[in-house]
């Protein structure tokens, strides 16, 4: 029966392309036009798989690649999943799959609920892994998130130095300004706001990691008198600042806590105060977290939707005085991250296992053709408390900009 389900489903989604599937009884079944698009053969190795990817498609491949009851001709993760996710983003899900995904609209807010208590656990889940996890893929620098490519042939180092003076270009940071850096990660941006721009940066993490090693890299600067770290919810902050940036953090609020965000952010700025916030978006409707990123990555994550982030922002009474989005900069971005990863995959497997492994490739590559096939992007929120802080155009921006931004990068 559920072999049968399954071939409706495929038959519906896959049109450009092929996917050749053999099931577990060396069966084989082709799907889609290979005369429109590459072909990707596939094997399940499970006889419960048709069925488990008919209910959770992602949270079940997901987990039969990384157990290897799904694998791929040649190992080619990158090929399977555009395939699957180009088609998907032309042809939608099949209508009997309709109930389930109203189901899970229906959950998204216990999910998303993340009060202090949880934002840590979920946090220490992902960030608090080894040290030299991050070392295998991110830049020098340990910048956790989406790079700038102001030209298309720069490395991740330049890419990420640029996406860094672009933000600081647009909140105009002057020597001496205090500055909150909520969700610092590992202290890349303070530091650069700090050395460069002489600012007076607080950053605030709830990873013990990042913590530790962001005073640690102060210190070795010999930036600890302009930049401190702090082990502490955004919620707890005190005191006024005279800019606010957050950059990758807004996707672990959860919509529950939107309000609270925004208001956070505007009673902390100074009546001439700027924030910029950088977070992945999606350019559709509000939806849900993949299954599989809540119960492997990211616990409590969501990508937000513009319009369900800017009702919060204007139920604050705060000015969106610039919105930028970004739409391939993370795809090189994870492409970057994923080629460094497999390049240094005998390290990683090392500090934890095949699996692991497994589990980090399809992570990487999932993302990275959600950005290239689906709905996400990167929105680049400028907000102040009053409309005439901020200059009338953008010149202030780009004038001699990205040239600022290779030397800050050679």
């Amino acid at each position: 029966m559920w072999t049968r389900v399954l071939d409706a489903f495929l038959s519906q989604l896959i049109k450009r392309g092929e996917l050749i599937v053999t099931l577990p009884d060396g069966e084989t079944r082709r799907y889609g036009d290979a005369s429109l698009g590459p072909s990707v053969a596939i094997a399940f190795h499970d006889e419960s798989l048709p069925r488990k990817i008919v209910f959770q498609p992602d949270l079940a491949v997901g987990e039969a690649y990384m157990d290897e009851r799904l694998t791929i001709e040649g190992d080619d993760l990158r090929g399977f999943l555009a395939l699957a996710m180009s088609n998907m983003s032309r042809t939608g899900q099949p209508w009997f799959r309709t109930p389930l995904i109203w189901a899970r609209q229906a959950g998204r807010f216990l999910q998303q609920f993340n009060p202090a208590g949880r934002s840590r656990a979920n946090v220490a889940h992902h960030y608090d892994l080894s040290g030299e996890l991050y070392d295998l893929f991110l830049d020098e620098d340990r910048q956790y998130s989406c790079a700038y490519f102001a030209r298309p042939d720069m490395t991740l180092e330049e890419a990420q130095a640029a996406k860094k003076h672009h933000i600081a270009r647009k909140l105009m940071i002057e020597p001496g300004m205090r500055v909150l850096d909520i969700g610092c990660g590992w202290g890349g941006m303070g530091l650069t706001l700090a050395g460069d721009y002489g600012a007076d940066v607080t950053g605030v993490t709830l990873s013990t990691e990042q913590h530790a090693m962001a005073n640690s890299r102060a210190r070795a600067a010999g930036l600890s008198d302009r930049v401190r770290f702090k082990l502490m919810d955004y919620r707890e902050v005190e005191g006024r600042f005279d800019r606010i940036v957050s950059v990758g953090m807004f996707e672990h609020v959860g919509v529950p806590h939107y309000n609270t965000y925004f208001r956070t952010v505007r009673d902390l700025l100074t009546p001439e105060g700027v924030a910029l916030i950088h977070t992945i978006g999606r350019a559709d409707p509000p939806g849900t977290t993949s299954p599989w990123l809540t119960k492997y990555i990211f616990p409590g994550g969501y990508v937000p939707a513009m319009s369900e982030t800017m009702r919060a922002i204007e139920n604050q009474g705060i000015f969106a005085t610039d919105v930028e989005i970004w739409r391939l900069h993370y795809a090189e971005t994870l492409k970057h991250w994923h080629d460094r990863f497999v390049a240094n995959e005998d390290k990683a497997r090392a500090l934890y296992d095949e699996r692991f492994c497994r589990m980090w490739r399809f992570y990487l590559v999932a993302c990275e053709m959600t950005f290239r096939h689906a709905e996400q992007v990167v929105f680049q929120f400028q907000l102040a408390r009053d409309r005439h802080t901020v200059p009338l155009t953008r010149d202030y921006i780009y004038e001699g900009g990205h040239s600022q931004a290779r030397k800050a990068a050679e």
